[in-house]
């Protein structure tokens, strides 16, 4: 007898166009273990990079983002292991002491790269250097880091006013400076406060709201001196620092745990335990929302991990509810809302999602793209200016839609899937790569997706 698998995922990788088609209910049953953190990974290279003697890293992601980020360092003069490795050892070369580059530095698809080596790469005082990325990266706005490092004194020139790579950065000496944030972005902060590094005096960056705090906890360990005032949403670092090389291990990332999360929230009958993922609380605000949705999300085994804390979440099926998702919450969960869109299809009521326009300016415009490749599948979903609303319960059904060549997007299709009528096929689906390259495997292997046995004689 013939088995048949309960999901059909073809081809094989790259996944370039990816078809998935249920013949059977799925349930999501088990544990799992996510990429390492995205935004750690990052900030473990470059504070490697710049820091006085050896940085050994485990549980760097291995994505596309963080190889950009290795990439560029490298062409710096920075000598690193191969990042394929359990541990990856990054030889620091001190602060101020980055190589004029021979070529164009290329931050690939990541927006992360290139805004946070912008605040290192101005602060270099007699040294040239031209940076670029691909396609999507050149069309997203540098400004919002831009503006505040001219402030400081820095010399940068890019496309539409500055505004858009290809740059050209003329290094220079920074002056320290008060800056306010007009928005929450842990992207300009940590750009500030690497250029600050350099600095002599005490710059600050104040924010509207609390944004992701992993520049400052790995600034610290670092040996940076930094003082941060909550109730002000403001972080001053003093320099001239010295960095010295650690030991970093590097936590699950919340932003991948967030597709599982939702995958077993909507799946009946699931019970799922994704294991060592970070919860910073700057990071937390998708286990805030699941929680407000009536998502039955417990912690399991907290613990600390090189200052960051750390837990097993399990998540069983429960009916979903409608929510409002607003103000301070959305940038704790800005790089989840789409997955939280998904989340909201399948809920009880209408959830609306307000005040994340940051959304239009990620790899492609999230809102947009969410809105309309939701409705491609049948939901009814209205985009605003700043958000969504989602009217749940509506049955979907399989049909061809794109990821826009955003990774986010297309893990988020591949998860609705998981619940639509027929098939669906996912055009560009290899950008889930850009942070999670084991994502289809493990979908088909929590699907339970050996491949048929051959019949019996």
């Amino acid at each position: 007898m013939t088995m048949t698998a309960p999901i059909q995922i073809l081809p094989s990788p790259p996944y370039q166009t990816l078809t998935l088609e249920l013949s059977e209910s799925v349930t999501l049953v088990g544990r799992v273990q996510v990429p390492g953190d995205k935004s750690i990974s990052h900030r473990a290279l470059m504070l490697g990079a710049i820091a006085q003697g050896e940085t050994r890293i485990h549980g760097l992601l291995l994505g596309e983002d963080p190889r950009s980020t290795a990439l560029c360092f490298e062409a710096m003069g920075v000598e690193m292991s191969s990042l394929e490795q359990d541990w990856v050892t990054v030889q620091g070369i001190g602060l101020g002491q980055l190589q004029e580059p021979a070529d164009v530095l290329n931050a690939g698809n990541s927006g992360t790269t290139l805004r946070l080596m912008l605040g290192l790469l101005a602060a270099h005082p007699q040294r040239f250097f031209t940076v670029t990325g691909d396609q999507s990266l050149r069309c997203r706005p540098m400004d919002r880091v831009i503006q505040p490092l001219t402030h400081m004194g820095a010399n940068i020139w890019g496309r539409q006013g500055n505004r858009l790579a290809p740059l050209a950065v003329q290094g220079s000496r920074l002056q320290p400076i008060h800056y306010h944030s007009p928005v929450a972005s842990a992207q300009v902060k940590s750009c500030i406060l690497l250029a600050a590094l350099m600095v002599d005096g005490a710059t600050t960056v104040s924010e509207p709201s609390l944004s992701r705090d992993h520049s400052e906890r790995m600034l610290r360990a670092f040996g940076a001196n930094l003082q941060i005032d909550p109730e002000s949403c403001s972080v001053t670092l003093e320099g001239p620092a010295r960095l010295t090389g650690q030991t970093i291990v590097v936590p699950g990332d919340i932003s991948s745990a967030a597709f599982w999360l939702v995958a077993a929230a909507i799946t009946p009958g699931s019970d799922l335990v994704v294991e060592n993922v970070g919860i910073n609380p700057t990071r937390t605000g998708i286990l805030e929302a699941l929680q407000a949705m009536d998502a039955d999300i417990t912690l399991e085994n907290p613990r600390q991990v090189t200052g960051e804390p750390v837990a097993d979440l399990r998540v069983r099926y429960r009916p979903l509810q409608a929510a409002h998702f607003s103000g301070d919450l959305i940038p704790r969960m800005i790089d989840e809302i789409p997955i939280l869109a998904i989340a909201a299809a399948f809920a009880e009521g209408t959830t609306v999602i307000q005040d994340a326009s940051e959304l239009r300016v990620k790899e492609c415009d999230r809102i947009t793209v969410m809105a309309s490749q939701l409705a491609c599948l049948g939901a009814a979903v209205e985009e605003r200016p700043d958000g969504l609303a989602i009217r749940g319960q509506v049955p979907l059904q399989g049909a061809w839609v794109d990821s826009h060549g955003d990774h986010r997007v297309a893990m988020s299709l591949a998860i609705a899937a998981l619940r639509v009528t027929g098939k669906t096929i996912i055009h560009r689906a290899d950008a889930a790569a850009v942070s999670y390259p084991s994502f289809i495997p493990t979908l088909a292997r929590l699907c339970a997706l050996a491949a048929p046995p051959e019949p019996e004689a």
